[in-house]
């Protein structure tokens, strides 16, 4: 197993630079902030759908820390040298959610009664297959599969909602925390949303991103990580 680092502030900042999936945008920010604060390190945050983030990885993007929307890609950094060995846990685990202001979110799915549904594109982010599976266990895909408006990651389907472009959309539950009108699907309809961590090889000498990846799994971090909607295992 990888020793990380121990949450000592160094004589010289540094600077991380972090891929994560766009689910864990504003969690991401706020954990950055608070790891700056305590250490002196930077942290450069990049977000994106996870498929598409490992493509950058693995054309050599520049990152030190892989923080994605499942545990698949992460794991196959490693088995494919782009990650240390040992360095993979998980950080987070998330919750789907069915987002449709205004309206009662479960029954308008089930009664069909709307014009387009968005969703995250299934082949690069976890939530987008999570939305799948959910339709296929309710028997509702092969009816509203025309209805489907994907988006590139979570973020932009969030955005499909709020403007209108479609009535409802299966979302993080941490991006719609305190909002109305959101249905939390039931975790027994989709795999679970595990989301990985891990030091990829490009970071494996960079003091501030083992820092980071320790700081994590501490219990300021795990607060801030609950607190927004996800569990920790």
């Amino acid at each position: 197993m990888l020793t990380l680092s121990g949450g000592v502030v160094p004589a010289g900042a540094e600077t991380v630079n972090v891929a994560v999936a766009a689910n864990f945008t504003s969690v991401a920010e706020q954990l950055a902030a608070v790891f700056k604060a305590e250490s002196g390190h930077e942290v450069v945050l990049s977000f994106g759908a996870t498929g598409q983030l490992y493509a950058q990885i693995s054309q050599a993007a520049p990152f030190d820390v892989f923080l994605a929307a499942d545990t698949a890609r992460p794991e196959r950094a490693i088995a494919e040298g782009l990650a240390v060995a040992g360095s993979f846990f998980i950080y987070a685990e998330g919750r789907l959610a069915l987002y449709a202001p205004g309206l009662d979110a479960e029954k308008t799915l089930l009664a069909d009664t709307f014009s387009r549904i968005a969703i995250a594109e299934p082949d690069a982010a976890p939530y987008g297959q999570a939305a799948i599976e959910t339709l296929q266990a309710l028997g509702l895909y092969d009816a509203i599969a025309a209805k489907l408006v994907t988006g590139a990651n979570i973020s932009q389907t969030l955005q499909f909602v709020d403007s209108g472009n479609a009535e409802l959309g299966f979302v993080a539950a941490s991006q719609v925390l305190g909002k109305d009108s959101v249905w939390l699907v039931p975790a027994d309809l989709h795999q679970p949303i595990a989301q990985g961590a891990v030091l990829l090889s490009y970071g494996a000498d960079n003091a501030a991103a083992l820092a980071f990846l320790d700081f994590l799994r501490r219990d300021a971090a795990v607060a801030v990580i609950e607190a927004a909607g996800y569990s920790v295992p």
